[in-house]
């Protein structure tokens, strides 16, 4: 288990990248919720209609999607088919002892890719170019199962 803490650098390698992605994934629930209030719409549930402090002026076009919104939601969705995977992996390949350089290559290299598709995404770009910057992070991924599963065996 001394691989596990962070005096072993590869796992605090693994901690900050992690830990970036984690607050990048929350931050997502915050922006959605700032684009609702900024925009008064994309609410989800009837009930969300009822008249309170926050809601003066319950209209039933709050419930209509809003590309703005939405566009949000569906990065977060993205993060949410992505990080756990990142996590899971990242940690098992952190056991396998790595040197540092490549730990922190790939680690980094996530993260980066991850912040630019998000950036890529939240300025509507087109596929091709959010594919390209999906990519890296899923072969980072794939590598990182797979050299955990061969270390293993």
């Amino acid at each position: 288990m001394d691989q596990l803490t962070l005096a072993n650098p590869v796992f605090a390698a693994y901690a900050i990248a992690a830990a970036i992605m984690v607050l990048k994934g929350v931050a997502m629930s915050w922006l959605t919720v700032a684009r609702m209030i900024s925009t008064d719409s994309g609410l989800l549930n009837p009930e969300d209609l009822r008249n309170t402090p926050f809601n003066r002026n319950p209209s039933d076009v709050q419930l209509e999607p809003d590309e703005r919104v939405e566009r949000i939601r569906r990065i977060q969705r993205n993060d949410l088919e992505n990080l756990p995977y990142f996590f899971m992996a990242g940690l098992l390949y952190v056991t396998t002892a790595p040197p540092l350089w490549l730990a922190q290559l790939l680690f980094y290299g996530f993260v980066v890719t991850r912040l630019a598709h998000f950036v890529a995404y939240f300025t509507a770009q087109n596929h091709e170019v959010r594919a390209a910057l999906w990519t890296p992070g899923s072969l980072i991924i794939l590598f990182l199962g797979g050299a955990s599963l061969v270390a293993a065996f």
